[in-house]
Parts: structure tokens; sequence; C-alpha cells
């Protein structure tokens, strides 16, 4: 008989508290089926998320009745599969108690056979209350997280700031209690699918897949693990399959639980990051047969054939951190992705190709998957293997102590690394494993104090267990105790430039210039970041028309980042006339947003290959709010996410000014893996569009490199009309196309003397449906906008410059049928200076 699976997903009764039994989807959580039922208000809206702390301090019970037929418990092996459990649950099959979880990161099975009759049965699931719980716990003995803090007042009570107390007891997504960009949502539920499997004689429990790259060829060995239940000879059969044809097969007795397979690729096609060539996938099939040939069980999983290192070595610098595919090196382009949505079963698969395809679209090539969320399902990891988005998976610990010292805690957790391990570690986009986020950045110290653990507890789980479980189960992929972490001297020193990676918050935090980041020389930049608000339409999703100044109760509780608005305003004041409206506060926001990240990556990339690797903090959000997000909860993206395809692009010219000397450095930075030769086009211009000066060189920029190709000065010219009447245009150009262009400025935008632009627009549907507008202007406007608060529209480049004589073709994309005048109509089209004018 081939293993059978049969889903109990679908409708289920919830019961807790005040609350009897009603519909509950499952995968789902509890407050989702209670705001389906109309009981709880959307806790996203104004401030409803505090009217809704109770459902996380009540216990609830999912159940539902199932059939069993003969033929199946007659089965060797009937079990209850659970694939996530949120948390803290005990499972109860016609009355009797089968098993207690406590891990939601865990999938669980349990032998059902006991505990079912033929035909109808019951189970219900019971959780704990995860934020009664987490408190509990916290009174017994304190650990230490931030964002909350002991009461000095009350014994036995702490201060939540934006996190509710404990959690960092369980094991659970960590930003369910809060996080400075999330709501306090403690969930509980069946979160993912929960099925009864039964099969006979055996079953497939594992494969593992390594690689060994020569000239020409790939050298597959795979480790087939199996359960076996009755005696007797098993065969198994694995097939390659590349463009759905068999590229290699093998056939093996299978008379131990593992069993062997040596298979050699020929030609093979290798897979590269995005922007570095393409992503082929080859698919491994395995077949389990008994002696008769009769198929009992199979499964298949996607590879790419390719190398992906982390590489430390001994520089001039100091040492080394950067990724190297297939023996090339290349500079790390992303974000870090914190989970897609605070209630998990709202996701859907279009939400995650969405997310992953818009970071592709603007030349990333990898995400860090933060350690304070969740491991995301196979189908992220699936399309960050179809768009090379290569992944640096952190383990789930952040901002918190944990404790190691529970044998009981950590023993669950040794399972759930075991188990998420050898789900990931063939897929071709994973790059790194990485213990934990900022553990070391403050939380360790000799000696456990109320606001650290000890290195010793802290070792027992990062330095010892997780090193050997990746080396047993994964060896061919890296490992990495912490983000931030230096490897070399004093691990204190977190953020060593010399080494390792860091963690770069003097910009926002510490309310450095945003100048400050053309100081940082270090290795790697793996988390950095600056927030602004979510465009108007998203504001008003969440607020009434009394909420709309950034000073109310609701917007600073969609505000989580301690003074997180007056810190946006601060930066402002530096940088930016005062906006005159509400809407025009958010929009410039969002501008400020993108050049405070535009300084730093451009920087970064001007240091190659001292520094290799920017990951800006964050690309998504979890719920409607003020962040560092690119994109915001309803997938539009803001003016970073357009600047990052520009500050990303392949190949990218630059300039680095000096507002004292006049001198501008022109920049070439090239992370192809081929050289690039063009022209270096440059232009001094006044703010009304004049050219004064201007040139043109052809140059030739090597692969994966940077350097400074030119120096002009200005300081004539800026004496004779002063730095606040001046830019420079820069352009690098290939064959009569522009790959890379940029404005340099001589002061503050605020300080510039801009005319109000007279911008006219073309529209025009082209011949696949969609629209372009063809936009001129007949003096400078920077930072040119469309937006739309009637249409969700999305747009091939936006928050643009514009020169007198240039015209810029933008193609937009509606998600809804609607005529070309209303289009003209519903997207005005605005420049920096309608910010103040």
């Amino acid at each position: 008989m081939m293993i059978q699976q049969f889903l109990l997903n679908g409708e289920w009764q919830l019961s807790g508290g005040e609350i009897d039994l009603i519909p509950a989807q499952v995968p789902g959580n509890v407050h989702t089926a209670l705001l389906q039922a109309g009981l709880i208000a959307d806790p996203y809206y104004r401030d409803q998320e505090v009217v809704a702390f109770w459902v996380g301090e009540t216990d609830w019970t999912f159940e539902r009745p199932f059939t069993i037929p003969h033929d199946l418990l007659k089965s060797d092996k009937l079990l209850l599969k659970c694939h996530g459990l949120d948390t803290l649950a005990t499972i109860w099959i016609n009355g009797r108690e089968l098993a207690q979880t406590d891990n939601m990161f865990r999938i669980y099975e349990f032998d059902l056979k006991p505990f079912v009759n033929e035909g109808k049965n019951d189970i219900k699931i019971q959780f704990k209350a995860p934020a009664t719980y987490a408190m509990q716990r916290l009174r017994e003995r304190y650990l230490h997280n931030w964002g909350v803090e002991k009461d000095p007042k009350r014994a036995g009570e702490f201060i939540s700031h934006h996190k509710l107390p404990g959690g960092n007891y369980l094991r659970k997504e960590q930003c369910n209690f809060g996080w400075d960009w999330g709501p306090k949502v403690p969930t509980a539920g069946i979160w993912q699918d929960i099925e009864i499997v039964a099969f006979n004689n055996a079953r497939i429990d594992d494969i593992y897949i390594r690689q060994v790259h020569k000239e020409g060829v790939v050298d597959l060995s795979v480790d087939l693990n199996v359960e076996k239940i009755t005696a007797g000879n098993l065969k198994a059969q694995l097939t390659v399959i590349f463009d759905d044809q068999p590229v290699a097969t093998a056939e093996q007795t299978v008379d131990e639980k593992l069993t062997q397979f040596h298979l050699t690729i020929e030609k093979p096609n290798l897979w590269w990051p995005n922007g570095l060539g393409e992503q082929p996938l080859y698919t491994v099939l395995v077949q389990l047969r008994d002696a008769q040939n009769q198929a009992l069980d199979q499964t298949s999983c996607r590879i790419g054939l390719r190398t992906l290192r982390l590489v430390r070595q001994p520089d001039e610098w100091g040492e080394s951190f950067h990724f190297e595919a297939n023996g090339v090196p290349f500079f790390s382009k992303g974000a870090n992705w914190i989970p897609a949505e605070s209630f998990l079963d709202w996701l859907t698969a279009d939400d995650y190709e969405r997310l992953i395809q818009d970071s592709a679209l603007v030349n990333m090539n990898m995400l860090r998957v933060w350690g304070g969320g969740i491991y995301e399902p196979d189908l992220f990891y699936d399309l960050c293997d179809e768009y090379g988005i290569c992944v640096w998976q952190d383990f789930m610990f952040g901002c918190a102590t944990y404790p190691t010292f529970d044998d009981e805690w950590m023993a669950t957790f040794e399972q759930e690394a075991i188990g998420q391990i050898q789900r990931l570690r063939h897929h071709a986009s994973l790059a790194l494993w990485c213990g934990n986020n900022e553990l070391e950045q403050g939380l360790v110290a000799p000696e456990e104090t109320e606001t650290t653990m000890s290195w010793a507890e802290y070792g027992r789980l990062f330095d010892q267990l997780l090193p050997k479980l990746v080396q047993q189960l994964d060896p061919q992929t890296d490992y990495w105790p912490s983000s931030p972490h230096t490897p070399i001297g004093d691990r204190h020193n977190f953020n060593d430039p010399t080494s390792g990676d860091a963690h770069i918050w003097n910009v926002w935090h510490g309310l450095e210039p945003f100048e400050f980041y053309r100081t940082c020389l270090h290795r790697f930049n793996s988390e950095f970041g600056f927030q602004s608000f979510p465009e108007p339409k998203t504001v008003y999703a969440y607020t009434e028309p009394q909420d709309r100044n950034i000073t109310t109760y609701v917007m600073e509780h969609h505000q989580r980042s301690d003074n997180g608005n007056s810190r946006i305003m601060h930066y402002m004041l530096d940088w930016f006339r005062l906006p005159t409206s509400f809407e025009n506060t958010l929009w410039l926001s969002q501008i400020q947003q993108g050049m405070a990240i535009k300084y730093a990556v451009e920087h970064w990339r001007r240091t190659m290959p001292r520094g290799m690797g920017t990951l800006y903090w964050q690309l998504n959000d979890c719920w409607p709010v003020a962040s560092w997000a690119s994109i915001d909860y309803y997938g539009r993206w803001k003016a970073l996410h357009y600047m990052a395809r520009h500050f990303f692009a392949p190949v990218l010219i630059s300039g680095l000014e000096d507002w004292d000397s006049g001198d501008v450095e022109i920049h070439l930075t090239n992370d192809q893996i081929v050289e690039q030769t063009g022209e270096v086009v440059w232009q001094l211009l006044t703010t009304a569009g004049a050219v004064l000066e201007n040139g043109r060189f052809p140059t030739t920029i090597s692969p994966i490199s940077s350097s400074q190709v030119l120096t002009l000065n200005f300081k004539e010219a800026i004496a004779a009309h002063t730095a606040r009447q001046l830019m420079v245009h820069l352009s690098f150009e290939q064959d009569d196309q522009i790959l890379s262009d940029n404005l340099v400025l001589f002061c503050r935008p605020k300080h510039l003397e801009l005319a109000v632009p007279s911008i006219h627009a073309v529209y025009e549907a082209d011949e696949d449906g969609f629209i372009e507008v063809t936009i001129t202007t007949d003096t400078t406007a920077i930072w040119v906008w469309l937006h739309s608060e009637q249409l969700d529209i999305r747009l091939s480049d936006n928050f643009f410059h514009l020169l007198p004589g240039q015209s810029k073709v933008i193609t937009i994309v509606v998600d809804e049928e609607i005529g070309l005048e209303e289009v003209k109509t519903a997207v005005p089209i605005q420049s920096l200076v309608d910010t103040f004018a």
C-alpha cells in the first residue's frame, strides 16, 4: 500500500473563556477565528490591538470529529502528524490524552492507533494562554529581553515597552509578543497542516544530498533514510530530472536504515545568485518499493547545482567576510526579512511570490531571514531558489537572553534545529546558518547578571550544540554564531570593522547624520536602517480623519520605535523644508528614508572588496505601521524600494562630494562577473536646468570591483552661483543606454533654490494593456513621484530626478480594469517642491 495522507484541515470548532464553539479554520489561529465571528475588532485598526490583549491571556480549545475507515485502521502505522502547533498544546483523542507539545517550530508525529476506533472519532487540542505562561515563567526566574524591564515599584511585575514579558521562555515566534515595528498579538492555534498518515512496511524518512563539483561534472552523493516497520527487502530508485528529462538514475536494495546513492551529472547547468547568471533547478525523485515492486512511498526535492560558501581569510584589512558562488566572489545586496503577516494564516502564495519577485526586481541577491520571526514555509525557499535570492537563515532567537540552563527547553530546541536543518538544507538559495540576532550585542557577559546570560550559558547553545548539528546534518553550509559577530579578538566588540559582520545603528538610534555612513569600513553590513511612514492610502486604512497628524495617539500607536516619529522629524528638519500637510509629511519621510539608505549602500559598494555586503533593515511589514520597511504591509513600494533598484544596480555610478573644496569624485562599481565598458557622462547644472559644464569619457571597469575614475572640481562655479543653485548629474552609458545615473548636491535639499516645475505628462496604452506615461519638465524636478489614493498601481520607476530636455517613460500597472482617462485623473505627479511650496 502506498503511504496515505488525510488532511484534517478545514473547519474546526473553537472555544475558550466565555466563547463557546465558534467556527475556526485550520490552518489558523484564535485571533482570526474571533475576528471572522465578529467577536473582536481588527487588531490593526486604530488601537484595537490593545482591546484584544485578553486573547493571548486565555486558554483555547480547537476540536472536530474525524472518521477512520476499516482499511486505514489495519495499517502497520497510523500517525497523527502536526506540522505546526502554536505553541503549548495538549492533544486529546476520544477523551484520552495523546500528547503535549511545547514548540511552534517542530513537526510532531504521534502513534494514533491505540487511541482511535473504526468509524467516528473526535480530536481536541487545548492551547495554554501564551502571555500568561510567559509571565509565570518570568516571575520564577527573570530573563532579560529588550523592550521589557522589571517594574521597580512592584515586585514580580514588569514594564512592557514594545514587547509583552516572557516570550523568550517559549519556542514560539518571538515578535508575536511585539517588536519595535510589530504588534503585541501572542497567537495560539493550529498554524500549519494537521493530518493522519498511514503506511505499511516502510516509508522514506529523510534524504540528504551532497555535491562535489569537478571540471564539467557534478557528483551527487545521496543518503536515503528509511523507516522500516516489517522485515523484508526493499528497493529504492533515484532519478535526477532536468527540463522534464531524466539525466541520471540509480537503484539500490534497502537492507538497512541508511542507503547511499552516487550519481554523476554531466555538463551541469549551474545555479547562480540573481544578477550573476541563471537559476536552473534539478528535481531529485526517490521512489521506495517492496520486494514485489509495489510502490510504498516517494518524495522529491529541487536542487541547484552550485557551491555557495562564506569566505573568511586573512587580507590587508583583517579577515574577509564575503560569499562565493561557484568559486566566484559576489557582493551581497538585499534586506532583512521579517514575517510578512502577524496572523500567518492570512498569508497567501501570491503574497510570497510578490515579495520575493519584488526583491529580485530591485537587483537584490540576498535576504536575511531574521531570528525573531519564523522559519518560513517551503514555498518561501522554493521562490528564493527560483529567483536567485540567497538566504541568510537565522535560528529563531533575537534580542533576549534564553533559558539554556533548562534541559527540557534545550531538548525541544535540539529537535527543532534538527528538523529545520533537514528540511531546508537541499535548497540552492541557502547560504548561511546563523545562531541568533544581536545576542552578542550586549546580552552576554563573562558572568550571568540581571540583564545578561553568561558566555558559558550562551556557548552551550550557540558555540556547541548548533555548530555540531550543522556540521553533522549540513556540512556544506557554513555556520555563524550570531549577527553581528566579531570572530577575531574581543568578542564584545561586536562591530569590529576588521572582521565579521556589523549592525550599524548610529544613524537612527544614535542620531548621527547620514554622512556618518561614509566613515564606516566594515566587512559586511547585515543590518542598518532608517524609518518612514507608509503612504497616505495605507495610513487611511488604520486611522480616522481626526487621527491624521503624526503626533496623535493613533499615529504614535502605529509607531513602535522609541521616539520614532520624533526621530523622523529630527532628521527632516536637518535635510528638508517642513512639509505643508499630513500627506506631504508621509511622502517626504519616504524620500528621506530612501536617501539615508542610498548614502549607506553607495558608500559600502564603493569600498568593495573591503566591504562585500549590505542588507538593509527591513524589506517588509507584518501590519500597517511606521517602520524601516521598503515595502509596506499592503505590498506598496515605498520610495526606498524604488531607489533600491538604482543603488543596487549591477553597474553603479556614484559621486562623492566635498562641499568645502568643491571636489566631486566619480566612482564606478561593477558587481558583474564580466568587465563593463562604456562612457561616463557628467553635467554641471543650475537648479533651473541650465548646463554650465559637461564632459564624457570612455572607461572600463573590471569585474567585481569599484574604482574612482575621475575627480572634478567646481569651486569656481560654486563661488559664482552658490552651492544652493548647482547640482551635478552623472551617468554611465553603454551602447546609448543609460545603465546608471545619479545626482550630486552641494548642500542639503532644504537649501536648494528650486523653481516650481511645470511637469507635462502624455498617457498612452501599450500593446500589452499597460499604460505608459511620458513625463517632461520645464525646469529641474527632483524626486518626482506618481501615486494614487483611488487605485492600487505598480510603477516601473518612481521618485526619480528629471531635467529639462529629458523625458522619462513610466509604465503603470493597474490592478483593476480602468480607462486611460480615469488613470490620468487618479494618478497625480508631484516632486519635492510640492511638499513645501
